[in-house]
């Protein structure tokens, strides 16, 4: 499949690791980040700038942990579905790989959404230490 523009927006994303300049330039002012109940910082957050700074500065337990795409869908509506899976390892050495399945938003070429839906389980677990 070719890349929507949408999918193109989403796709800078995940190959930017989330590069300041590249989430200033994509995620709409009024951007909101839907992370699954139960997920460690789980909620929803309004604003990138609440997203950097409540969810990804919020986690203290990792010594990495990134977002892998292996598949990107979209729709004419708009929607880009990205399934992947996480990858963690923690500050207490467990390591954890989770699937994940994002679905983005985009309108006017910026991100205005994402739902997250994740198995909070397993990366609770490798938390623990």
């Amino acid at each position: 499949m070719s890349d929507s523009p949408s999918l193109a927006v989403i796709r800078r994303v995940y190959e930017s690791r989330m590069a300041p300049e590249v989430t200033k330039e994509v995620m709409a002012p009024d951007f909101v980040w839907d992370i699954t109940p139960g997920f460690p910082n789980s909620g929803i957050y309004h604003g990138w700038d609440s997203v950097a700074t409540d969810f990804f500065g919020q986690m203290t337990g990792y010594e990495s942990f990134g977002a892998v795409p292996e598949e990107f869908f979209a729709d004419d509506e708009g929607h880009v579905f990205v399934y992947g899976h996480y990858h963690a390892e923690t500050k207490t050495g467990n390591t954890a790989d989770v699937r994940f399945l994002h679905l983005w938003t985009v309108r006017d070429g910026q991100a205005v959404r994402m739902r997250q839906i994740a198995d909070s389980h397993v990366l609770q677990e490798a938390l623990k230490g």
